[in-house]
C-alpha cells in the first residue's frame, strides 16, 4: 500500500517510535486547544475579572456533558477507518469516511439547538450562582452555534488518526489557535465585549480548524478523500461506528455527568471557589490530553492490527502504551504539583482564588498517572471491538465512587481536599475492574482470530 509521508505503518517494523510519532503530535494538538481555551480564561480573568472567570468555568462541565457523546461516537470511526485502511478495503472505506463527516454535520446541528435552547436550564440545575448565571448563559449560548464547526474538526481528524497521521491536525489547531488569541484579545482588551468576546472567539478558531480538515480530506488522493457529493449515511457503517461508538460516547458523558456534579459542590463554596477549580481544572486538563494522546494511539494502533490478526504485535501494542502513559503522566503530575501556586498565577492574581486552586491539585496531580491506565485498558478494547462492557465499568467505577464521595462522606467533611479525593479513588476502582475485563475480552479475541485463520 503506497502511503504518503504523514501516514504511519501500524502494522509493521518497530513500535514504540511509532507510537511516539503518532502519540506526540496528537498530545500538541490537544495542548494547544487547552492553550487556546486557557487564553480565554486568562484573558477573560486578566481583564474582566473574577466573575467573568468564573462564569466561562462553570459552563466546562455541561459543555462537556453535551458533546462527549458525539465525540465519543468519532472513536467509532476511528476504530472502523483504521480497519478498513489496513486491511486495503478502498470502497468500504470511503463509504464509511463520508458516513462518519455527513454525522459529524448532522449532529453538530442538533447539538447547535439543544444547546442554545437548554443552556438557562442546564445552569440552574447546576445551581450556578446568581451574579454569573446570565454570563455563563451567554458564554455557552454562543459556544453552541459552533457546534458544527467542532464537530466536523474532531470527526475528520479522527479519521487522518485512523491512517496514521496526526501531524497535519496539528498544523490546523495551530492556525486556528492563532486566530483564536487574536480575536480574543481584540474583543476582549479592544472591545470589551468580556465573556461573549471569548466566545466569539472560540466559534471561529473552530470553523478555521474544521476548514483545514475538510480541505485536507478533499484533496487527499488515497482511499479517504472526502466528496461533497457523496456525504450520505450509510446504514452498515453507522451500525459499526455506533457499536464502538456510543458505548464509548455514553461513557464520557456519564464521567463528566459526575465531574458536573463535582462542580456543583465545588459552586457551593461561591464564586471564588469556582474560580479557582476553573484554573485547577484547566491545568489537569494538559494532564489528560497527555495520556489521552497514548490511549488514542492505542486504539488506532489495535485496531489496525486486531484487522490483519497480529495479536503479538497487540500486546505489544498496549505494553508499549504503558509505559508511555505512566512515563509522561509521572512527568507532568509532578511538574504541576511543585510549580502549582506559579502555574495558578499565570490565570489570576486573586490569592484566595490561587489557595482554592492549591487545594485542588494537591490531591489530583501525582497520582494522575492512575488515569492513564484507567483510560488506556478501555483503548485498547475499543481497538479490538469491544466498548460496552468497558464502558458499563468505567461508569460504575468513576461515577459511582465519586456519587458515593459526594452524598456520603462530604457533606461531613466540607473541604475542595476533601472533595477531590475522590478522584484518585474512582481511578483505582476503574483501574482493578478493567483489568479483569481485559483479561476476558483478550482471551476470548485470541480464540476469535484463530478460528479465523488470523
Amino acid at each position: 500500500m503506497k502511503r504518503n509521508k504523514y501516514e504511519i505503518d501500524m502494522c509493521n517494523g518497530s513500535i514504540m517510535d511509532k507510537l511516539i510519532s503518532f502519540s506526540l503530535p496528537l498530545m500538541l494538538s490537544s495542548i494547544l486547544q487547552l492553550m487556546f481555551n486557557a487564553v480565554d480564561i486568562i484573558v477573560v480573568g486578566r481583564f474582566s475579572g473574577s466573575g467573568a472567570l468564573a462564569a466561562v468555568g462553570s459552563t466546562t462541565a455541561l459543555i462537556n456533558i453535551f458533546t462527549n457523546l458525539f465525540i465519543g461516537i468519532s472513536l467509532g470511526a476511528n476504530v472502523l477507518a483504521a480497519r478498513y485502511y489496513a486491511a486495503g478495503r478502498d470502497r468500504e472505506m470511503s463509504e464509511a469516511v463520508h458516513t462518519a463527516i455527513a454525522l459529524a454535520l448532522a449532529s453538530g446541528v442538533v447539538m447547535a439547538f439543544a444547546g442554545v435552547a437548554m443552556s438557562r436550564l442546564a445552569l440552574d440545575i447546576m445551581d450556578t450562582p446568581a451574579d454569573v448565571i446570565d454570563q455563563s448563559v451567554l458564554y455557552m449560548r454562543i459556544y453552541f452555534m459552533g457546534m458544527p464547526f467542532f464537530m466536523l474538526y474532531n470527526y475528520g481528524a479522527a479519521i487522518l488518526r485512523a491512517v496514521g497521521d496526526t501531524k497535519r491536525p496539528l498544523l490546523f489547531l495551530a492556525a486556528a489557535g492563532m486566530a483564536n488569541v487574536a480575536l480574543d484579545l481584540l474583543l476582549v482588551v479592544v472591545i470589551p465585549l468580556d465573556v461573549a468576546g471569548v466566545a466569539i472567539g472560540t466559534v471561529a478558531s473552530q470553523m478555521v480548524s474544521s476548514v483545514l480538515v475538510l480541505r485536507c480530506l478533499y484533496k487527499t488522493d488515497s482511499s479517504y478523500q472526502l466528496r461533497f457529493s457523496k456525504l450520505r449515511i450509510r446504514a452498515v457503517h453507522l451500525k459499526r461506528i455506533f457499536q464502538v461508538g456510543i458505548p464509548a460516547g455514553i461513557q464520557s458523558t456519564v464521567i463528566n455527568f459526575s465531574n458536573a456534579m463535582l462542580q456543583s459542590s465545588v459552586n457551593s463554596f461561591g464564586a471564588t471557589a469556582m474560580a479557582g477549580y476553573t484554573a485547577a481544572n484547566n491545568i489537569l486538563g494538559f494532564l489528560y490530553v497527555s495520556v489521552n494522546a497514548v490511549t488514542q494511539a492505542c486504539m488506532s494502533f489495535t485496531s489496525q492490527n486486531y484487522s490483519v490478526g497480529k495479536q503479538k504485535r497487540m500486546d505489544r501494542v498496549l505494553l508499549d502504551c504503558l509505559i508511555l502513559s505512566v512515563g509522561a503522566a509521572g512527568v507532568l503530575g509532578v511538574g504541576a504539583y511543585v510549580f502549582g501556586s506559579r502555574l495558578l498565577g499565570i490565570y489570576t492574581s486573586d490569592d484566595a482564588v490561587i489557595r482554592c486552586g492549591l487545594e485542588i491539585l494537591s490531591i489530583t496531580t501525582v497520582p494522575y498517572f492512575l488515569c492513564g491506565i484507567m483510560d488506556l485498558l478501555p483503548g485498547a478494547l475499543r481497538g479490538m471491538g469491544r466498548s460496552a462492557v468497558p464502558m458499563v465499568l468505567s461508569v460504575i467505577g468513576t461515577v459511582g465512587t465519586r456519587i458515593l464521595w459526594i452524598y456520603v462522606f462530604f457533606p461531613h467533611h466540607r473541604s475542595l481536599y476533601f472533595l477531590f479525593i475522590s478522584y484518585p479513588g474512582s481511578w483505582i476502582a476503574t483501574i482493578a475492574m478493567q483489568a479483569v475485563c481485559f483479561w476476558f475480552v483478550r482471551r476470548q479475541c485470541a480464540r476469535q482470530l484463530k478460528a479465523a485463520g488470523l
